[in-house]
C-alpha cells in the first residue's frame, strides 16, 4: 500500500532521512520507533506530503505521491498535539472537518465519538477541554473519515487508561478490517498488545522493518520495551 524507495532529506548540512526504503502493507499495525532525532517525524510528513524528499520517492497504492495529492483523502491523521480554534466548539470543529472532507453520513466512523462520550459534551468548547478531552477529538477525527491508512502520533498521550483501552480496540478492530495503522509511541508498553511490524530508525537510517514475532524471537524478550532496549544497546 504505501512503499517508501531511496528516501533521502536534508535539512542544510544535517541528513534527516538517509535513503529509507521500505513497505508497509494493508491489514498491518506498524509501530515506528526509534531515539529522539532519528528521523521518525520527518519520515511521517513525508508520507503526508508535508515534506519533500531531496531524492527518491513514496508510492501510495502504486502512485507517485508527488503527482496525487488526492492519496490524503485516505489518510487519517493524529498529531501528537492537535491544534484547533479555541472558540469552536467540538460540534463546529467536527462539522466543518465534514464540511471540508465533503464525505456522506453513511460513510463516516463515529463509533469513538460515542464511545468517548465526545456526543455528551459537544458544545464545549475547544479552550475548556484537558489534554486528554483533546487528545479524544484528535483520534475521533483521525477515524471519521473511514481511511484506509490511519497514522496515530502519541496516540495514547495524555489518556487516562479506560480511554486508552478504547482507542487500542479500535486499533485492532480497523486492523482486522485490512486497515494499515502506523503508530509513533514513546509509551511502548500500549503497544504490546496491537502491533504486527515494528519500524526502527537511528540517526536518520532505517535500521530494520520486521514482524513482532520476529523481534521477540532475535532478543527473546516478550515485551517491546525490553526488546526496543536491548536492540538500542547494541547500536551504542
Amino acid at each position: 500500500m504505501i512503499i517508501a524507495t531511496n528516501v533521502t532529506k536534508k535539512f542544510g548540512r544535517l541528513t534527516v532521512l538517509n535513503d529509507i526504503s521500505t513497505t508497509c502493507n494493508k491489514g498491518q499495525s506498524i509501530s515506528l520507533i526509534g531515539p529522539n532525532g532519528c528521523g521518525k517525524t520527518t519520515f511521517i510528513k513525508c508520507l503526508l506530503g508535508m515534506v519533500v524528499p531531496d531524492s527518491g520517492f513514496i508510492t501510495f497504492n502504486q502512485q507517485n505521491i508527488s503527482r496525487d495529492w488526492k492519496y490524503r483523502e485516505q489518510i487519517g491523521y493524529m498529531p501528537q498535539i492537535g491544534r484547533y480554534p479555541e472558540n469552536m466548539s467540538i460540534a463546529q470543529i467536527l462539522e466543518m472537518m465534514k464540511d471540508i472532507r465533503k464525505k456522506k453520513s453513511a460513510d463516516l466512523d463515529e463509533e469513538l465519538i460515542e464511545n468517548f462520550e465526545l456526543n455528551k459534551i459537544m458544545e464545549k468548547r475547544m479552550r475548556t477541554l484537558s489534554g486528554g478531552t483533546r487528545q479524544k477529538v484528535s483520534a475521533a477525527l483521525a477515524f471519521l473519515f473511514n481511511p484506509q491508512v490511519l497514522i496515530l502520533d502519541e496516540p495514547t498521550a495524555g489518556l487516562d487508561p479506560l480511554s486508552s483501552e478504547i482507542l487500542k480496540e479500535k486499533i485492532r478492530k480497523v486492523k482486522q478490517e485490512g486497515k494499515l495503522i502506523l503508530i509513533t509511541s514513546h509509551v511502548l508498553s500500549d503497544l504490546d498488545d496491537i502491533i504486527s511490524e515494528i519500524i526502527y530508525m537511528q540517526d536518520g537510517q532505517l535500521v530494520f522493518h520486521k514482524t513482532w514475532d520476529s523481534l521477540k524471537k532475535d532478543t527473546g524478550e516478550e515485551k517491546l520495551s525490553r526488546a526496543i532496549a536491548n536492540v538500542m544497546k547494541s547500536k551504542m
